[in-house]
């Protein structure tokens, strides 16, 4: 920007400024949109367009040209715009078509699709599946399994856990605890079936704890302190004595 021209001021209200903070401390939008929040709220506290370039490592242009798009655009300025290309060539109907193929159904020869294996079978190109999966967060070669308690006061139980969440009572501590099963002895209820000529190996998704020892760990977060525990049981009672 030449010497001498004068800078439209930036003017933020407090739900603007609020929305800009919350931006320009996120680990994890990308680093563009960071910068460009933190851009804008050393505009509004009247550094200069040079200031703001020496400390955001940017050139005088950049920073007026995002000032001028903020003045225009509001927030929806720090994104960037639309870029041209050519027309989409897979129809709405195609993508929905895809996305319940591979939801609902399985390969003749397999336990999931792969890109290069439902292109082939959908007439689609392996880049463009790709592309879809990824928009819609689709990943078939992922297991997922959830198994219910057996617990006749599972129901009661949950309600009470979900309880603490929602309604925690007054100067109450909550503490979310897991439980990390690679450190356990464990073992699957029925033993694992070996690759072979058309199928992978399989796998029961419940297991049979052997319970040779269990690792109590907490981290202080005020000290940066590990503490830990091995006791020889898996109770509640050792759990809550920790």
């Amino acid at each position: 920007m030449p010497r001498g021209r004068s800078v439209t001021p930036i003017v933020l209200s407090a739900d603007e400024r609020e929305a800009l903070l919350a931006l320009a401390h996120s680990r994890s939008l990308p680093h563009s949109i960071v910068d460009r929040a933190r851009l804008i709220l050393m505009a509004a506290d009247e550094l200069s367009n040079v200031a703001i370039a020496e400390r955001l490592g940017l050139t005088r242009l950049t920073v007026a040209t995002r000032r001028r798009r903020y003045l225009e655009q509001g927030i929806q300025g720090l994104y960037d715009e639309p870029r041209p290309g050519g027309p989409r060539t897979i129809e709405d109907e195609q993508v929905a078509t895809l996305i319940r193929k591979t939801l609902d159904t399985t390969p003749r020869d397999g336990t999931h699709w792969t890109c290069r294996t439902i292109a082939k079978e959908s007439k689609i190109s392996k880049s463009t599946v790709n592309r879809v999966w990824r928009a819609f967060g689709l990943q078939p070669h992922r297991q997922k399994h959830f198994k219910l308690s057996t617990d006749p006061f599972f129901v009661e139980k949950v309600r009470d856990i979900v309880g603490l969440y929602l309604n925690p009572p007054d100067k109450a501590l909550v503490l979310c605890v897991d439980e990390k099963t690679q450190i356990q002895a464990l073992d699957r209820t029925q033993p694992l079936l070996p690759l072979g000529l058309g199928y992978v190996e399989g796998v029961t998704h419940d297991y049979e704890r052997h319970g040779t020892t269990t690792l109590f760990a907490a981290l202080d977060v005020a000290s940066g302190h590990v503490l830990t525990k091995c006791v020889a049981r898996h109770r509640h009672q050792e759990f809550l004595k920790f």
